[in-house]
């Protein structure tokens, strides 16, 4: 069952029915898309998925996932998964655009990062990042990443794959009780 967590600025919790609006609004941002790899899906496509969400990856605890909110505002979507792309977990992680720029992309990584250590016991994930997508791969690269390959897609496109050890920095409770790196 995904648990609950909660970084200094971000609380990550399962999501909810009543999220699938805000999730909706995250997958119909085609600049969103395209910096997470894939291709914009109709509304109806994006409401399909969200609901196997809740049913399906919840109901068979196939992965973690998370709705992930600052102060009640919806800020983005975070999963840590075993997935065909790497050979481990991946984490993948999305924030709402009106939300770039405050730090909470890296505090987001920070908090899968944590839990990948401390609740799953993994000693290394994988991230997947377009080549073009240079402010997470920035990010990536200032919480230590390194680049394993390029992944060529069909169509040409190129993706960063890349790995951190999560025992480089290892999480600590700040005195509020929260995790942090």
């Amino acid at each position: 069952m995904t648990p609950t967590l909660r970084t200094d600025r971000l609380l990550f919790r399962p999501y909810r029915p009543e999220d699938e609006d805000d999730f909706v609004e995250l997958l119909s941002d085609e600049v969103v898309c395209r910096w997470m790899g894939q291709e914009r899906c109709s509304e109806a496509e994006i409401r399909t998925i969200y609901r196997s969400i809740l049913t399906d990856v919840y109901g068979k605890n196939l992965f973690d996932v998370w709705a992930v909110w600052s102060d009640g505002d919806y800020v983005g979507h975070a999963e840590i998964k075993k997935t065909g792309n790497v050979d481990g977990h991946e984490a993948v992680a999305a924030l709402v655009r009106k939300h770039w720029g405050q730090g909470l992309g890296r505090e987001l990584v920070q908090g899968l990062l944590s839990y990948a250590a401390d609740t799953l016991g993994l000693e290394e994930v994988y991230g997947m990042v377009g080549a073009e997508n240079t402010a997470s791969l920035a990010l990536c690269e200032r919480l230590g990443f390194r680049h394993v390959r390029d992944v060529v897609s069909d169509t040409g496109g190129v993706t960063k794959m890349l790995v951190v050890s999560t025992a480089q920095d290892t999480p600590e409770p700040s005195p509020s009780g929260h995790l942090s790196r």
